[in-house]
């Protein structure tokens, strides 16, 4: 494979493009907030090694240049999981990603437990695997163990962490936002967001939030992590949000754990800017400053940043035909096998603002200014003088991202970069 030229990819108007597998709907976790988990009663499915090496194939020669296999929980699939992301770097991948709900690192007190985490990373580390990640839903171990269904997983995960930077990996911890993220005293609602109209006000629904998140920054922290990401809450039913979505993707739920309203979020996704802000010089946080403060504004005002690029640039195949969709969320727009559609576009791609979820929104506003800045430089000044806090934030993200060696799991964090940002919440607007 030719090494890719990403301002080739500028030029046609595309951004480097990326596949989302989701190699099996299998799970074995007890995850409320997933439509997945082990309770979920539905046919499970998993992809077969041949099909997912010819959507590689097909990946490759397309120019997509990060293929992430998700689940259910792939590690359950871990001997397909292996050889597939061996096939990806072969066949020219450069960014290869998967996770894991922690099940492996249960029962950390039991004899053959370093042993075992040992080869588990051994393995890992002889594949191009670049990130891989643990699922982390609460800074507090036994809720977050209740959520989960496996007890004593986050000693073994503190354990393993050491194990795996013995190894040349480093883990990034990804919290999926629920209302129980700070522990037994969950995330109240909004008034008149909960049942009856009951709730609270903004400032103390603020304010919980925003100790929420700085603690569970701190958590993951003192585990050991270097590295993590949020996923943006995906309840399709709050507030009537989604009504045109129809989920392919079954990691969303209708449990009130998860379900945030219009107004909720619009507070949420602002208190969550300034706490990565404010925790940027403790970890190398992916979610970018410039997404959050699109989505702010999106439900606080209308006001919409760059579409989504789901279904030109991204793309999502499921386990159960095996087939692609724009995103896990647009059920409705079968794009078939994925070898067959390079050349079809799905339906209102590059103009859709359905759901939030962040694999393909993060990208989507990071990469749209530098298309505008190829294809409708003035146009983009004109953004830049009615937005100006949007793009000076994108500025200050790719200097973070910089420093951050682009979130590489295959390096340290450099704790002297990261220093730069500790006072950087301060000078904030």
């Amino acid at each position: 494979m030719k090494p890719k030229n990403y301002f080739n990819l500028i030029r046609q108007g595309r951004l480097p493009g990326q596949l989302i597998i989701q190699l099996t709907d299998r799970c074995n976790a007890t995850c409320p907030q997933c439509g997945m988990n082990i309770h979920e009663h539905f046919p499970r499915h998993s992809l077969t090694p041949d099909a997912v090496k010819r959507m590689i194939d097909a990946a490759a020669e397309q120019g997509i240049d990060a293929v992430s296999f998700t689940g259910g929980e792939p590690f359950m699939a871990l001997d397909d999981l292996v050889p597939l992301m061996d096939y990806a770097g072969s066949a020219g991948i450069t960014y290869i990603r998967t996770g894991t709900n922690g099940f492996l690192f249960r029962a950390p007190e039991k004899p053959g437990f370093a042993d075992r985490v040992h080869r588990l990373a051994e393995k890992l580390a002889a594949t191009p695997l670049r990130n891989f990640w643990i699922s982390i839903d609460s800074a507090d171990p036994a809720t977050h163990e209740r959520m989960r269904g496996f007890e004593g997983v986050i000693r073994g995960i503190e354990r393993a962490l050491p194990i795996f930077q013995a190894y040349g990996l480093y883990p990034s911890a990804n919290l999926g936002i629920n209302r129980n993220l700070e522990g037994p005293r969950a995330i109240p609602f909004l008034k008149p967001s909960g049942p009856d109209g009951k709730g609270v006000s903004p400032a103390i629904f603020r304010e919980r939030l925003h100790s929420g998140f700085d603690r569970f920054f701190r958590f993951i922290a003192n585990l050991g992590f270097s590295i993590a990401n949020v996923c943006y809450p995906m309840s399709i039913d709050s507030d009537k949000d989604g009504d045109d979505l129809n989920a392919v993707y079954g990691a969303t739920a209708t449990s009130s754990i998860v379900s945030f309203s219009k107004r909720e979020k619009a507070h949420l996704f602002d208190v969550l800017a300034k706490s990565v802000v404010e925790n940027r010089s403790r970890l190398r946080i992916f979610t970018p400053l410039c997404s959050l403060h699109a989505l702010h504004r999106q439900f606080q005002s209308g006001h919409r940043g760059y579409a989504c690029r789901g279904g030109l640039d991204y793309f999502f195949v499921d386990a159960a035909r095996g087939h692609t969709y724009p995103c896990g969320y647009r059920g409705e727009e079968d794009l078939g096998p994925f070898w067959n559609c390079s050349d079809v576009p799905a339906v209102n791609a590059g103009d859709c603002y359905a759901c939030e979820w962040e694999c393909f929104r993060d990208p989507s506003e990071l990469g749209g200014p530098l298309r505008d800045l190829r294809h409708h430089p003035l146009g983009l000044m004109r953004q830049w003088k009615a937005d100006a806090p949007f793009y000076r934030k994108w500025l200050k993200d790719l200097r973070y991202y910089r420093d951050c060696d682009f979130f590489d799991g295959r390096r340290p964090a450099r704790p002297t970069r990261l220093k730069r940002y500790a006072k950087a919440h301060l000078m904030d607007n």
